[in-house]
């Protein structure tokens, strides 16, 4: 069971992501659930993790895989009930695994009552007050409010047919036009939300991952901003972004921490915020969030002076508010850091890849994949895994075109391929054509399942020594024995150019990035390695990482 009397058990986790479309399929739909969640949990305690964070499982119309959320205080039918939900939490309470849930608070679902009860609504109503509802530029109204764009492409405004038939108002979605955005200036949207929050924590969760959290806020007057908001946030000719970062958020922080803090055990708010760390810390300072997501790291090459840099500049933004860094390198949104390792140079991490496009070089990525997995692993902090990375999963590049369901896809005229190749089901074993993903063999999965998923299975992995899936479990099970979570980070000299190397109290962590081999200490005792060779060589080849003690 969890330990409620641990109050600091966030700072050094391990979380673990699953999504739930894509975890496991309980009733043969195609689709995974909930009750296939808890039947696997024991794959992810043996892995070692110390939480799940579960991707949305609300009500929606999965316009966007789910971050359409049109009731938040319920289960969407396709993944099960409430009772499969607490039936969840038990369970993996029992295997001492925290449970933490997604909180989608900048937008809702077209489909959600509030929304469509202000479309119904007269302009200037309250009901048009939860949104942003503006009327347009131009003799008629013709042209959008302002000139911001969404994030999935075009424009980030709606014209609506108000309910005599007439074009009307133009509503702000940062997102897809069906995710029309909160108004966060409303005191209702505020009090909705913290009902949703006791609504989860009532039920026993021990925390949220908060979606696009540093959009909350928008600036007044919503002034023009003709730039793209692609990845980490910058500054341009000194201005920030008008919808991103702005002051008031960290109001709506402390409120939230507030009734997190009310509760028996430690309740955390993790935050997604592609900002800088310096930025990224005011989120995390004592009393509003707990964690926050490093993108900046997540978005550096495999380049050692650049990671290397990233780590510093992270540690002492952090260190500076008493807050852990958060490392992290594939999520359900970005490219397979299995994959993008497989190219030199820089990637659309959000992009997607098609059949016709260059293809990464997969046994590279996989091998800078497992050496990037045991440097971040041996920092302080948090960290968190993405379904499947264990197994080194590669991103799916071969998905038919017609199979996607990114709405990026659609809105970008099929220019852009979108997220759907970190998204394809896990691979279970190779028992079926889902690769037992799902509970009826011939079962059509919601994404395609290439049949190459099937030698990268957790079944096949599992017999493994050297398998990924392995490395991860040996790695985490040295974490935590070693005590890295206790011991601060100090920067040993460098073997030589592109190496990082460090040491966390007794235990020396070596990352040969794009350097010459670096001999071991002839007194080196290797807890872990990533590639399996540097125990008969006794040399750190490039694209390799070592942890090892000399004692």
């Amino acid at each position: 069971m969890i330990d409620l009397t641990d109050d600091t058990w966030w700072r050094t986790a391990v979380i673990y992501q699953i999504y739930p479309r894509s975890f496991a399929d309980s009733n043969g739909d195609g689709i995974g659930d909930l009750p296939g969640i808890t039947r696997r949990l024991d794959h992810v305690a043996s892995l070692g993790a110390d939480a799940i964070w579960l991707s949305p499982f609300y009500p929606s119309p999965q316009r966007d895989g789910g971050y359409d959320v049109a009731d938040y205080r319920n289960v969407d039918p396709q993944f099960g009930t409430l009772e499969d939900f607490d039936a969840l939490v038990a369970r993996a309470h029992e295997l001492a695994l925290r449970v933490v849930v997604d909180l989608v608070p900048n937008h809702a679902s077209a489909d959600h009552v509030a929304f469509q009860a202000a479309l119904a609504a007269e302009p200037g109503s309250a009901e048009r007050g939860l949104f942003h509802f503006c009327d347009g530029l131009g003799e008629f109204g013709e042209l959008p409010p302002n000139d911001w764009q969404s994030m999935f492409e075009g424009s980030a405004w709606t014209r609506v047919t108000e309910i005599d038939g007439t074009p009307g108002q133009w509503y702000l979605h940062l997102f897809d036009e069906t995710q029309p955005d909160w108004n966060w200036d409303a005191p209702g949207v505020r009090v909705d939300f913290e009902t949703t929050l006791r609504f989860w924590l009532d039920r026993g969760v021990d925390g949220f991952r908060v979606d696009v959290c540093d959009a909350l806020i928008k600036a007044p007057g919503l002034p023009s901003w003709p730039y793209p908001t692609h990845g980490v946030v910058q500054p341009i000719e000194g201005r920030t972004p008008p919808m991103w970062d702005q002051e008031g958020i960290h109001e709506i922080f402390r409120d939230w921490r507030a009734i997190l803090d009310s509760y028996e055990g430690s309740r955390i708010l993790c935050a997604e915020a592609w900002l800088p760390p310096e930025r990224t810390a005011r989120i995390v300072r004592p009393d509003e969030m707990h964690q926050a997501f490093n993108f900046a790291y997540l978005e550096q090459l495999w380049d050692a002076d650049a990671i290397a840099e990233t780590i510093v500049s992270s540690l002492a933004a952090n260190d500076a508010v008493g807050a852990p860094t958060t490392w992290v390198l594939s999520n359900h949104d970005v490219m397979r850091h299995a994959s993008r390792f497989g190219y030199d140079g820089p990637v659309a991490l959000e992009h997607g890849v098609g059949v016709d496009d260059p293809q990464p070089d997969r046994p590279l990525g996989l091998r800078r994949a497992r050496a990037a997995t045991l440097l971040m692993l041996a920092l302080p902090g948090s960290a968190y895994l993405y379904q499947g990375e264990e197994l080194g999963l590669p991103e799916v590049t071969d998905l038919p075109d017609e199979a996607r369901q990114d709405p990026v896809w659609a809105r970008s005229h099929q220019q852009i391929r979108g997220r759907d190749g970190c998204r394809v089901p896990f691979p279970w074993d190779d028992s079926t054509s889902s690769n037992g993903f799902s509970s009826v063999a011939a079962t059509d999965t919601w994404l395609p399942t290439p049949s190459y998923y099937a030698e990268f299975s957790a079944a096949a992995q599992g017999l493994q020594l050297e398998s990924t899936l392995s490395l991860y479990r040996s790695t985490l099970a040295v974490r935590r024995s070693a005590d890295l979570q206790g011991s601060a980070l100090e920067w040993d000299s460098m073997p030589n150019s592109g190496t990082i190397a460090f040491s966390r109290g007794d235990t020396h962590v070596v990352t040969n990035v794009a350097g010459e081999p670096v001999p071991l200490p002839s007194d080196a005792t290797i807890l872990v390695a990533s590639d399996p060779e540097v125990r008969a060589t006794r040399l750190i080849a490039r694209d390799t990482t070592v942890w090892f003690t000399t004692i």
